[in-house]
């Protein structure tokens, strides 16, 4: 972790993600925004030309941030060297995050996603890389996991990555609707089933 002080601009940006984790890119304002990192408008406009500029900017540090973090559960084989544990170990911990935030989308992407894309072709492209960063560190996995036998022979590494992450997404948003955390562990519990190798 870097000791570095964090700058004014990935201050707004930081408290920009949490609160519309809460409410949404156009529910939350400038003002709310500025309020609660107390810096004067001026400081926004220094970093960011619109709003729809800072929504790139955002979900570009969201995604980075996550894609970091996402390579470090998932990839390294400390201190889980088991492929599927990591995996699995993984979503427990965001089903854990999503209990904390009540059942509400504990991913900005997730959240974001269907609000934006039609709305800012940037921001969709900033969602649609990030995805597909995600999507390969998925099929790291797997591929892993395949070699030391952990996880079952599949056919194609990426599409099961996909599906995978599909299947996720799928289920936050109903754990969303439902304010409940059971669509998530129903995922998981069929992931498991799925990728677990045949004995």
């Amino acid at each position: 972790m870097s000791n570095r002080p964090v700058t004014t601009k990935e201050r707004i940006l930081d408290a920009a993600e949490g609160l519309m984790l809460v409410k949404s890119f156009h529910s939350v304002g400038l003002n709310e925004i500025l309020t609660a990192v107390q810096v004067p408008k001026g400081s926004f406009y220094h970093y960011f030309k619109s709003k729809e500029q800072f929504g790139v900017e955002m979900l570009k540090h969201y995604v980075a941030d996550a894609t970091a973090w996402k390579t470090r559960m998932l990839l390294s084989p400390e201190p889980e060297p088991d492929a599927l544990r990591r995996l699995l170990t993984y979503f427990e911990g965001n089903i854990a995050k999503s209990h904390e935030c009540e059942g509400r989308f504990p991913c900005l992407v997730a959240k974001l996603a269907a609000e934006v894309a039609d709305f800012s072709d940037d921001m969709r492209v900033v969602l649609a890389a990030g995805t597909v960063e995600w999507l390969d560190i998925l099929r790291q996995l797997i591929d892993q996991g395949v070699v030391q036998k952990s996880i079952r022979p599949q056919p194609d590494a990426a599409a099961t990555a996909a599906v995978i992450q599909d299947l996720w997404n799928g289920a936050m948003q109903r754990a969303a609707v439902a304010r409940s955390t059971d669509p998530l562990r129903a995922v998981v519990d069929f992931i498991r089933t799925w990728l677990s190798p045949r004995t």
